[in-house]
Order: C-alpha cells, then structure tokens, then sequence
C-alpha cells in the first residue's frame, strides 16, 4: 500500500498544482462577486501563449524560455479575463454567459492561431521543467519521500502565490475591500470603495492566475498545447465550489479531486490498478466530482452578491 501511494503522490502533486493555482483565480474574481466559469478558456490561453513564447525562445534562451513562457501566459490570461470583465462590469451583461463565451473564444481562437503558425494546430516544446529533490527536506522520513522529492519549481511557486494570495485576502486593506465587493457592494461604495476598480482588478488576477496554471500544464506534464485544458478549467472551478471560497479549502479540494484524476491517469502503469476496468477509473474523476459538489450545495458559503451586476443607482 504503501509504494502504491509513493508511485501516485508525485503525480498526483504535479496534477494538482495546476488546478490549485486556477482554482485560487477564480476565487478572486468570485469574492468580488464576479462569476468566473471562464477559467477553462483562461486556461487555454496561458496554454497557448506559454508554449508558443516557449517554442520561438527556448532555442536562443534554453535557460530562461520557461519562466519568460510562464511569465507572458501570465499576462495574457489577465488581459483576456478584461474582455469578461467589461462584459460582466461595464455592460452588466449575464455572467455565466460571458464565462461560456470566454471559453468558445479561446478554444477558437487559440486553435486558428495555432493552425496558422504551425499548420497542424498543435505547438510542442522540446524541454519542459525537470523534477528535482529539495536538498535536506527531501531526506525527512515520510514526507521528504513524498512531498519534496521529485518535484517541479512550479509546485513551490504556486505554494507561495497561495500563502501570499490567504495573506492579501484577510490580512491587506484590498483583501477586505474585495470581499467587501463580494458580500455587500452597496456598502462598500458608501465607504468610498470603487466597486467597478476592485472588481476588474479582481477579474484580471483570476485570469492571470488561470494563464499561469494553463501554462504550468505544457512546462510539467503536457509539453504540447492541443487547442484544449481537456476539462481541468471546470474541475478547478467545482474545486471553488466544493472548497467553500476559501484558500485552504481550495487546496483540499484540488488535491482531492487531482488524487483521483492521476488514479486513473496512470492506472494502466501501476500493477495493483491495471486490473481494474479502465472505463470505471476513466469515470472516477468525474463522478466524485459530482458526489462531492451534490455534497457541499447544502452547506454552501458562496459571496451573498456574487452573480448579481452591481449598478450604483439601485439598491
């Protein structure tokens, strides 16, 4: 039992951290009260960008091609959230609308780019990020075997951006002036709070956010943008959902729900799980997903405004 847990736990890490850190995006943006089922189209663009910077530099640059990849999938997942957030803010137009129109658009647009630039619609890396053992933690019993070796330098990142992210949520005056946004905006206008400020800039961290965890995706595991986040943008969102809005629910949750995808990613690979049927474990994912979100709709903590347009003359 246990080298079947020390064979999945790497995987099972490097398959969370990219849903961890979209998940933590689309917490932003829902704090403030803007709902964000974007995040799989966010995702395909940071895929996109990522391995299309990556692919032009990692030849003249092979050192620092990754983390220029990283850094642009990053931007350009802010400056495409702008367009769900102009919609959402500006014109008040539906939310979850413009969330599914995010998504159409990037899976369309991407894949024409990427047509036109490769001919096939794919875009491939040849070098992606290697998995190295963190010196002296890596020796701990248990959980050097298990947390700190064999890991990306992504896993660390996204660590820190999650403690930094709890940090600027409850402890900075932004962090209370957004979930201010998200609770009682009527409110926080009183107190002079620009609701319409907070809430785009809100928007634009959730689409960094999910730009960076589409691209961490081609610099882990992946290595080739395909034109899709094959669903990951959807599980992080019920990882939201299911982790309360709150950051280390959120961790929970992705983790949990990246355990069981890598089960049955890499099930034919492990002895033990080659004897089950593929069609259960190819489903398992997604049916705890469902079980899970049935379970936690009855004690849900979602933003009192969230969903709801903000317009300053009513009340």
């Amino acid at each position: 039992m246990w080298s079947l847990i020390t064979q999945i736990f790497p995987y099972a890490v490097a398959f969370t951290i990219p849903l961890l850190i979209t998940s933590l995006g689309g917490l932003f943006s829902e704090r403030s009260g803007i709902v964000n089922i974007g995040l799989e189209g966010l995702m395909i663009i940071g895929m996109f960008t990522g391995a299309l910077t990556i692919s032009v530099l990692e030849i003249a640059m092979p050192g620092a091609a990754i983390w220029v990849g990283l850094l642009a999938a990053f931007i350009a997942g802010a400056l495409f959230a702008m367009l769900h957030a102009f919609a959402c803010i500006t014109l008040n137009a539906n939310q979850v609308i413009s969330g599914i129109a995010v998504n159409m658009v990037a899976g369309a647009l991407t894949t024409y780019l990427a047509r036109n630039i490769t001919g096939s619609g794919n875009i491939l890396i040849i070098h992606g990020l290697v998995r190295k053992d963190v010196p002296v933690l890596s020796a701990l019993p248990v959980i050097g075997r298990l947390v700190f070796t064999q890991t990306y330098a992504t896993t660390w990142l996204v660590l820190f951006l999650v403690v930094l992210s709890t940090f600027t949520l409850y402890k900075t005056k932004f962090g209370l002036r957004l979930r201010a946004c998200g609770e009682h905006p009527h409110a926080a206008d009183s107190a002079g709070i620009n609701v319409h400020l907070v809430r785009y800039l809100a928007v634009m961290i959730s689409g960094a956010f999910a730009g960076l965890g589409g691209a961490t995706v081609i610099v882990t595991y992946s290595g080739e943008f395909n034109g899709t986040a094959a669903g990951l943008g959807f599980l992080a969102l019920a990882a939201l959902i299911f982790g309360q809005w709150k950051p280390l629910g959120i961790l929970g949750a992705t983790f949990f729900f990246g355990f069981a995808s890598t089960v049955a990613n890499v099930s034919q690979a492990i002895p033990a799980l080659a004897k089950i049927s593929g069609i259960y474990l190819k489903t398992f994912p997604y049916i705890v997903t469902l079980i899970a979100l049935v379970l936690s709709s009855k004690s849900s903590q979602a933003p009192k405004a969230l969903g709801e347009p903000y317009d300053k003359g009513k009340r």
